[in-house]
């Protein structure tokens, strides 16, 4: 319970007290190497579809690490399989940076729950050990770029809701086609998530989904 709370304070703390490098990446040059993204993602990175997540607006640092990570197979996306295979370190950088650029167009969040999403965002739930998002993410769901966490605030619930169960599932059964297990040694998240149940999910996903 507690544990899980201070372990996750911790590591924050070290994470934020920590050098770090930003990636460099040139947002103009990213423009064109994003075209192909734009079926999914929308031109901006506004996707139009709950399937696909809204990039537009989210840190560069987390972006350039999970184009990275697709790259590598450390986080599976079957529609993109093959997409980056050819795409340089400095495109990756200029992926992210090209939609860290822009403005996220509000998804918007529903009546259903939101007191309970609010209560689990700001402030976790002490007796099954979910520390608050608000350490990581800010209160207003804006992330930490220095750090590489990214920003919530007005993403899909829907998507916000289907990574959650990912790490679920990846706490758990780590080899699920349906895991993912890209955050790290530490498994900040997975730890997390192992400990919400669908209702919570849902809810905490569905109040994100209105942050601005």
């Amino acid at each position: 319970m507690k544990k899980m709370i201070l372990t996750v304070t911790a590591l924050l703390t070290t994470a934020l007290a920590a050098p770090f490098a930003l990636a460099a990446g040139d947002a103009a040059a990213g423009q064109a190497k994003t075209a192909m993204c734009a079926g999914c993602h929308g031109a901006d990175g506004n996707s139009a579809m709950a399937t696909f997540p809204k990039l537009a607006g989210q840190g560069e640092k987390y972006l350039t690490k999970q184009l990275q990570d697709i790259k590598a197979g450390d986080r599976v996306i079957p529609e993109m399989t093959g997409m980056l295979s050819n795409a340089s370190e400095q495109d990756l950088q200029d992926m992210a940076a090209y939609y860290a650029s822009k403005t996220i167009q509000m998804a918007g969040a529903k009546e259903t729950a939101l007191d309970l999403g609010e209560r689990i965002y700001r402030g976790g739930n002490i007796e099954t050990g979910v520390p608050a998002c608000t350490g990581c993410h800010s209160p207003a769901g804006n992330g930490n770029n220095p750090a590489g966490y990214p920003a919530l605030g007005g993403q899909f619930a829907e998507y916000t809701a289907k990574q959650l169960r990912a790490f679920r599932t990846g706490a758990h059964d780590p080899a699920n086609s349906a895991a993912r297990t890209n955050d790290g040694d530490s498994q900040i998240m997975r730890g997390v998530a192992a400990q919400m149940n669908d209702v919570e999910i849902e809810a905490v996903s569905n109040f994100i989904s209105g942050l601005k």
